[in-house]
């Protein structure tokens, strides 16, 4: 352990943060959030509060010869009633982009949720330390890429070296939206949810606004990626709005719209990939909403049926085939005035074929492995020469898009 004379503490502030959309002040610390405090006003639903501040996709990034790094923070676990405890968030690091450590904060802050009875109720705890050991003595680009899951008051960075911010590598700037499945639901480790896969092989610096429960066309959230820096932005769009079961035929099409309305008011001309819903079987063509079924709960599994009933499709009860019409129909029409408006089905990077070899353990939410297969996908697809996101400087001088993400 090196004593207090040649440890060098770095309060962790947004110069050092990565992926974040806006940090706040805290008691302890700061806390990274993925909507800005505008948006987070304008929502009531806990569950969208709950996952925005779970910093999917958020990293300490820094240059240092530290051999030692400590972080010092407060998480906030989530605990179900009736459920066993969940595991630890991880911190993974990365050292000059490849993995060299992993671990967790002990303790914290508990977020209980009853799921039964649709509460929510915060204890407060103690702050921990992840500790990293044993990195080369020599200068190198760190990342410390923050649990997907778990929210974290960062309060101090502590390294045996001096630190500095990363410089800019120049790389592109990809803005993602989706649901559970884009903010990391069942995926191992931060570094590994399929967006973060996905940057890493296609070589740009990811902000993920994947909002699990909550990709619902929400105005705020168009908004906020309307007001983000990017080079790239890409919105995946449906599972929610079916298993939610929260809306019809007739509001989604002008919704999504609209939501394509308001990205481009900030950027004209980026390109700009509508996703629909990756292969999910049991809403291909039943209604929602998504039905927990608790039977097993106990055990730690959870599993979801169609709650809908699939003659009501006539009614404009949404499906997920129905939504990958009405996307693919609403991205032809735009596309005639709008050449950097691209569109991918989702079941290009998960379709039936995987289904049968990588089943939904939960029917809804893909595990480690799927996630992998869907990051890896659609690095092949949207980063090839001739994908959305084809290598190469695309921005317009006519964009507004002046600036690099947080």
């Amino acid at each position: 352990m090196h004593t207090e004379d040649n440890w060098f503490s770095t309060p962790v502030t947004g110069g050092l943060l990565r992926g974040a959309v806006e940090v706040e002040h805290t008691e302890h610390g700061v806390l990274p959030h993925r909507l800005p405090a505008w948006a987070r006003a304008q929502n009531s639903d806990g569950q969208l509060a709950m996952a925005e501040a779970q910093p999917s996709g958020v990293r300490l990034a820094f240059r240092t010869r530290a051999t030692t790094i400590e972080l010092d923070a407060l998480p906030t676990k989530r605990v179900y009633v009736g459920v066993p405890p969940r595991p630890d968030g991880v911190y993974e690091l990365l050292m000059d982009g490849s993995p060299a450590g992993a671990g967790s904060v002990a303790g914290g802050s508990t977020l209980t949720i009853d799921m039964t009875a649709g509460t929510f109720e915060h204890s407060p705890g103690q702050p921990g330390t992840v500790r990293f050991t044993e990195l080369p003595d020599r200068a190198k680009d760190i990342e410390i890429w923050l649990p997907h899951n778990e929210s974290a008051e960062l309060i101090t960075l502590r390294t045996d070296a001096p630190v500095e911010p990363a410089p800019d590598r120049g790389r592109r700037v990809w803005l993602h939206h989706g649901s559970s499945i884009s903010h990391g639901s069942d995926a191992a480790g931060p570094t590994t949810t399929w967006p973060a896969l996905a940057a890493r092989l296609g070589g740009v610096e990811l902000i993920n606004l994947g909002l699990g429960g909550s990709a619902l066309l929400d105005p705020f959230t168009a908004r906020t990626l309307r007001d983000t820096a990017a080079d790239l932005i890409s919105v995946k769009l449906g599972i929610n709005l079916v298993n939610a079961d929260l809306m019809r035929l007739r509001a989604f099409g002008p919704a999504v719209h609209g939501f394509l309305d308001t990205i481009r008011e900030g950027h004209p001309t980026t390109p700009l990939l509508v996703v629909s819903p990756i292969l999910c079987p049991i809403h291909e063509d039943t209604p929602g909403p998504s039905v927990p079924d608790f039977s097993r709960i106990s055990t730690g599994r959870l599993l979801f049926r169609a709650g809908g009933d699939p003659d009501e499709r006539s009614a404009g009860r949404l499906t997920l085939n129905v939504i990958r019409d009405e996307l693919a129909r609403i991205v032809k029409q735009r596309a005639a005035d709008d050449p950097n408006l691209y569109y991918l089905d989702g079941r290009e990077l998960y379709g039936e074929a995987d289904f049968a070899e990588l089943p939904l353990p939960d029917q809804l939410h893909p595990d480690a492995a799927t996630h992998r297969r869907i990051g890896e996908r659609f690095s092949e697809l949207v980063f090839a020469p001739d994908g959305a996101f084809a290598p190469g400087d695309v921005r317009s001088s006519g964009d507004t898009d002046t600036g690099r993400g947080a």
